[in-house]
């Protein structure tokens, strides 16, 4: 049926932009608050690809703090680093040779410090990630390992094992990289000959840390506490569920039980975090436990939400969902069934620096997400993409809990799919073979100013070329060109998140379902909100409301369009 219509407009966008910035800054949450990460609005920086302080191609910190009244204005409350350690950038980064070090091309420790405090003035908390599956094999661990003879304790701390077969030339087990491929690479002893193999579920620059040995335990609180003491309030866990591993490196079952895989989702990671939680609790404040957590498994998936483990954790889920309605009320409907019995706020993401980008992803004919289905020459309609993406972009926003924003994204950046062969850095699409198309082309710098690369992402007069190209045709996704134009999807982020902090009924909280037509998600939030999303090809009539707060796309006679969402004012 059609919704009845009252008579409404739109907040005007020049006056409500016009106090945005006031209103935003006014509305900060307080540093005090315990509860801020329940509903906080949390910015992804992939630092490489943030903006260039030096001039020399590469995102650096001096380039975030550059730009921090750029994020307070965007209206977050934190921001997340992927890492910034000491690396040799084998895999972005994810493959780290010291975690007290600042990786130089980024800047030094002193900065990384100097950051966290400054990024506090504007009431904008900082979450850093760990990698604790895995370290570099630059790491001076894996180093003394490989110069230490088989069974000494320096192999210890890692998976090495002697080979099957005649000879020890068949790997010990048949497990699947994550990043495809294998998943054990041979040693060579001193004398040269073939020695002992090493176990890495991603790269062979990423050899597994063995979890069972107390110095990998030890460390990594270690790390903890070095980076709380200098005032960063969480932490995101990357491969969370990885840890650890069967000890007696059995095959994968066709068909594992829960708990039954040998390495993914073992019980015993639960010890683990519940003293790395014991480790934030004895900070000042709320320092958050994140994970990254890619689990079927909702259950499986709350329990690492328990209150003595982390505090949130990546829903996935939601992400992967096709736009599709009934897919995405599925997944919003099980996420929080999930959540609720451990009480703990749910979190909605549209992409990260792994995944495609909603702008091209939503384009294509099959909208959902999976690494395993990724193609080189897969099309998109990215006309049709940039309008789910803005509806996309308030629905995650409307719903409860916290919501994770990844760089650029507030753009409406596309996913760079021309990138020449001989700049690609990712080794998902290497180690493919060249049919995965990798992730390179979601990590490409920001556009920020003009009208031709760098756009603003190196200073003037930098000599070094960004580390991946940009291209030409983006210079109407600049932030300069974008802050100025209403209909733009930064403007429509900048829009969102005001209201959201303004709006108690946001964040964290109840959802309420709303009668109305197939293919249209409408629910409301608190007393006086209502969101309407329609996932149809026909435009809709309104429910009854006295105001509309926002509407991802024109209005057409009235009628909310397909691939739309409409914020509401209610009486009730």
């Amino acid at each position: 049926m059609d919704f009845p219509v009252l008579a409404a407009q739109p907040e005007s966008p020049a006056s409500a932009g016009a106090a945005e910035t006031a209103v935003a800054r006014a509305a900060a949450p307080p540093q005090n608050d315990p509860l801020w990460w329940r509903s906080a609005v949390i910015y992804q920086i992939y630092i490489r690809s943030f903006a260039d302080g030096n001039g020399d191609g590469i995102g650096d910190l001096a380039g975030v703090r550059k730009h921090l009244g750029y994020l307070r204005d965007l209206g977050v409350d934190a921001i997340w680093f992927t890492p910034w350690y000491e690396s040799p950038l084998a895999d972005g980064g994810y493959d780290v040779a010291d975690y007290r070090t600042i990786n130089p091309a980024f800047g030094k420790l002193a900065e990384a410090e100097a950051l966290i405090h400054e990024a506090l003035q504007f009431g904008i908390r900082t979450i850093i990630d760990v990698v604790p599956n895995h370290i570099s094999d630059q790491h001076p661990w894996f180093q003394q390992a490989l110069a230490a003879a088989p069974g000494s304790p320096e192999r210890e701390r890692f998976w090495f094992r002697p080979g099957t077969g005649p000879d020890g030339d068949e790997m010990p087990t048949h497990w699947v990289s994550n990043f495809s491929g294998e998943t054990w690479t041979r040693t060579t002893d001193r004398d040269g000959t073939p020695g002992e193999w090493y176990l890495h579920l991603f790269t062979p620059q990423q050899p597994d840390l063995n979890w069972n040995h107390p110095d990998v335990r030890a460390e990594h609180e270690a790390i903890l506490k070095f980076w709380f003491d200098r005032g960063v309030a969480g932490v995101r866990i990357d491969s969370a569920a990885l840890l650890v591993k069967d000890a007696d490196l059995p095959e994968v079952p066709e068909h594992p039980g829960p708990g039954e895989h040998p390495n993914q989702d073992r019980d015993e990671l639960h010890d683990i975090y519940r003293g790395w939680r014991a480790i934030a609790d004895s900070y000042p404040g709320t320092r958050v436990l994140v994970g990254e957590i890619w689990l079927p498994d909702i259950d499986r998936f709350a329990m690492y939400l328990r209150p003595d483990e982390l505090h949130t954790a990546f829903n996935f889920d939601f992400l992967a969902r096709p736009w599709n309605a009934r897919e995405l009320r599925s997944s919003i409907d099980q996420t929080l069934a999930a959540h609720a019995p451990v009480n703990a706020p749910s979190t909605w993401v549209l992409s990260n620096h792994d995944v495609t980008r909603p702008v091209t992803r939503y384009g294509r004919e099959d909208s959902s997400f999976a690494f395993v289905k990724k193609r080189v020459g897969t099309p998109t309609d990215l006309a049709l993409g940039e309008r789910r993406a803005r509806a996309a972009a308030l629905l995650t926003a409307a719903l409860p809990g916290s919501l994770y924003i990844y760089q650029g994204d507030e753009l409406g950046l596309p996913e760079v799919e021309d990138i020449p062969a001989g700049r690609l850095e990712d080794p998902m699409h290497f180690r493919s073979g060249g049919i995965d198309p990798g992730r390179d082309g979601c990590r490409v710098p920001l556009p920020w100013r003009g009208i031709r690369p760098p756009f603003g992402f190196s200073p003037a007069g930098a000599s070094d070329e960004p580390w991946l190209p940009q291209p030409e045709s983006w210079a109407h996704l600049t932030v300069e060109a974008e802050q100025s134009n209403p209909s733009s999807m930064l403007w429509l982020y900048r829009q969102a998140l005001r209201i959201r902090r303004k709006n108690d009924g946001l964040g964290d909280g109840p959802l309420d379902w709303r009668d109305g037509p197939d293919d249209v998600l409408v629910f409301a939030r608190g007393e006086h909100f209502v969101n309407v999303t329609n996932l149809s090809d026909a435009p809709i009539a309104l429910p009854e409301h006295t105001a509309i707060l926002l509407c991802s796309s024109p209005l057409e006679y009235g009628l909310l369009p397909p691939d739309s969402t409409a914020w509401l004012r209610t009486q009730h």
